[in-house]
Parts: structure tokens; sequence; C-alpha cells
């Protein structure tokens, strides 16, 4: 004979809300002014670096255009542009540079 299944299962706890990683990472990239590709939840993507941040938006600097105060409920990813990266995207890109055309010579 088994014993009887107990009335009341212990769940674990949930994972806390905040970590404090997400303060540490953005003041990283802003303290460094790393470039990011920031990905929107429109599918919009934008770059710049972070110049600013709080519990509710972030600022985005950017070059020869308007900087930006984007809401972090409307961030799908942000991405660290390297200078490897910015070299291919400006490769690939048709039209810069004189590569119209040669996007498969890489």
């Amino acid at each position: 004979m088994t014993p009887p299944l107990p009335t009341r299962r212990h769940s674990k706890a949930p994972p806390p809300g905040e970590t404090g990683q997400e303060a540490l990472y953005l003041r990283s990239l802003s303290d460094r002014q790393i470039n990011v590709q920031i990905k929107l939840r429109d599918g919009e993507t934008v770059r710049g670096w972070i110049e600013y941040f709080d519990e509710g938006m972030l600022r985005l600097t950017r070059e020869g255009k308007p900087n930006l105060f984007i809401y972090k409920n409307q961030i799908r990813s942000i991405t660290e542009v390297g200078k490897q990266a910015m070299r291919r995207t400006k490769a690939i890109d048709p039209g810069v540079n004189g590569f119209a055309g040669d996007e498969g010579a890489l």
C-alpha cells in the first residue's frame, strides 16, 4: 500500500524581479560609450551610444541625427556593435563606398 500524497505541495520561490545586472550593464555601456544597436518592439532598429538611463527609459545619442529617448518597455534587444561589425556592415551595405552590386564579393 502506498502512502497518501500530500495535499499541499511546496513550490520554489519565483526568481527575483530585479537583480541589478541591467543597471550594471547599461552603466558599463554608457561609461565606455560603446556603440549599440537597439531593436524596438515594432521592428525598427536604431544605433548610437547610451548617454543616460533610469528605471523607465534611456537616451540614445546618435551621430548626425537627433538623440532619442526610448522607453525600456519598447526595447526588444540591445546589441553591442563593435568596430569589426561596423566594417562588415559598411562593406555589405549596397551603395556604400562603391560596393553597390558587390554584396556577394566578400
